[in-house]
């Protein structure tokens, strides 16, 4: 896996660079989430591996796939990745452009696990304090976890903030332990 972010990295970079300078970002990481989702799909990924499956009929087949949005750059930058033989890449691409993205536009993705539902009002006001203490905008996306049994885990970046009942057990548990 790290292996094909370090490889995807200067992918991800060259489209940013790109996608900045014709200031259409969104526009962008759209078309690449429709690319990165074919790429991704197992059949797809049958298809990559296929040697009697040339490099032309790979793309036809990888354009009509991924939508008939794709503008002339979007194509050449899937023929560019087919010729390198990194179509497979096309889901680190994508997440690494999201990165760049994120950092570009102030923003930072939250992961929220709660043991129960949120409601509306305790989630504005828990990304009000993440925006406060991130001094970011923050993006959340909340799941309901029912083994961590109450409180919520939070991860923005390499930052983890556990306040579960879960977390808190295994950290007694290891505390007794030594």
């Amino acid at each position: 896996m790290a292996e094909n972010v370090t490889i995807a990295r200067p992918y991800a970079e060259a489209v940013f660079g790109l996608a900045d300078k014709a200031n259409a970002l969104a526009a962008w990481s759209k078309t690449l989430a429709a690319m990165a989702a074919v790429a991704g799909d197992p059949q797809m990924r049958a298809c990559m591996g296929d040697p009697k499956l040339g490099p032309d009929r790979l793309y036809a087949l990888f354009v009509s796939l991924a939508g008939k949005d794709l503008g002339s750059e979007q194509q050449n930058f899937v023929r560019v990745l087919i010729a390198n033989d990194r179509l497979a890449l096309l889901p680190e691409i994508h997440l690494l452009f999201e990165e760049l993205k994120n950092e570009r536009e102030g923003v930072a993705e939250a992961r929220i696990e709660s043991a129960f539902p949120l409601e509306p009002a305790q989630l504005a006001a828990l990304v009000e304090r993440l925006q406060a203490r991130f001094k970011r905008r923050i993006e959340a996306q909340v799941s309901v976890d029912k083994a961590l049994i109450g409180g919520a885990r939070i991860t923005v970046g390499d930052e983890v903030i556990d306040g579960t009942v879960r977390g808190k057990l295994v950290d007694m548990t290891v505390a007794l332990k030594s």
